[in-house]
């Protein structure tokens, strides 16, 4: 009897612990924009090289203390949602430092806000999680903001910034759903791979477009620092998270970055963005904070239930 009334307290520490991390990790993501404003002459392919480098090296030590000195282990254990986790990692990167190299860093993490939307749609399809009615409602409202800002973006020439931030949010969407697919496992390794394939794939794309592949000092070591606290530890973070987060939900606390990474650049850069952006930005940040509240009252889901 003792053994049943313990679970659901468990079950409900777990999640208050698994929302904390997710938050947390949010709040690591939300310095992007800021660092990437903050580097002089690095381009997407560069940053991505050493950002993503810096990331493996953090990640194959991590792996290597919790798998007894065996990350390669850990690696082939996280199977195939592990690799479609990475392959969506490399879309996320990408896509993330593009949109926020050409586009407003607002347009651009508003725009990631999307993110939640499709992993709710994705994990009913996928998953077979369900998605409550407020979310479809909210999925609705968001889709409003994302229509003003995107087209905000090209009135503004930003086009390309906008289309890669959706493409960002679509390849954090994979990550999350393949993290919930393999939530049995440690799917850290997952992100591992996510960051040796974007390392590889810059590498190409440097080599072929004759782009410098070592940083000056000053752009190197925030490349280093993105790696290493923006992307590695808000990774770490997530991913320890999702074990006890549904998918839908997951993306959607982390959405914490939304509102800390324009905050972070007219803080300390005076960016601010065009009226639109905002209104847009407002829809969604509505429609995220609307979903939340409807779900304060539904039960926390038991850790590794679907």
């Amino acid at each position: 009897m003792s053994a049943l009334a313990s679970e659901p307290s468990a079950n409900r520490a777990g999640y208050r612990r698994g929302v904390a991390l997710v938050l947390l990790a949010g709040l690591c993501w939300s310095t992007m924009g800021l660092i990437i404003r903050l580097m002089e002459v690095a381009g997407t392919w560069q940053i991505l090289l050493t950002r993503s480098i810096t990331l493996v090296l953090l990640l194959l030590v991590v792996l290597a203390l919790r798998h007894r000195g065996r990350p390669d282990l850990a690696i082939r254990r996280a199977g195939l949602p592990g690799v479609l986790g990475g392959l969506g990692l490399v879309v996320a990167f990408s896509g993330g430092v593009h949109a926020i190299i050409h586009t407003s860093v607002a347009n651009a993490v508003f725009l990631f806000a999307s993110a939640p939307f499709m992993v709710a749609l994705l994990s009913r399809l996928v998953l077979g999680e369900s998605v409550r009615r407020g979310t479809w409602i909210a999925m609705a409202a968001a889709l409003v903001g994302v229509a003003l800002m995107v087209g905000q973006g090209v009135a503004a020439g930003r086009l390309a910034g906008n289309v890669t931030a959706l493409l960002s949010a679509a390849g954090f969407a994979l990550f999350t759903l393949a993290l919930r697919r393999g939530r049995s496992s440690d799917m850290l390794p997952a992100v591992c791979l996510g960051g040796l394939f974007t390392a590889v794939t810059s590498a190409v794309v440097c080599l072929a477009t004759g782009q410098a592949m070592i940083l000056p000092p000053h752009d190197f070591a925030l490349a280093v620092g993105l790696g290493l606290f923006q992307l590695g530890l808000g990774l770490v973070l997530y991913t320890l998270g999702s074990k006890a987060v549904p998918a839908a939900e997951l993306a959607l606390i982390s959405m914490s970055e939304v509102v800390m990474a324009p905050l972070w650049v007219w803080l300390f850069l005076g960016e601010t963005a065009e009226p639109q952006i905002l209104i847009g930005g407002a829809v969604v940040l509505a429609a995220i904070g609307g979903n939340a509240l409807s779900g304060l009252r539904r039960r926390p889901p038991p850790i590794g239930a679907v």
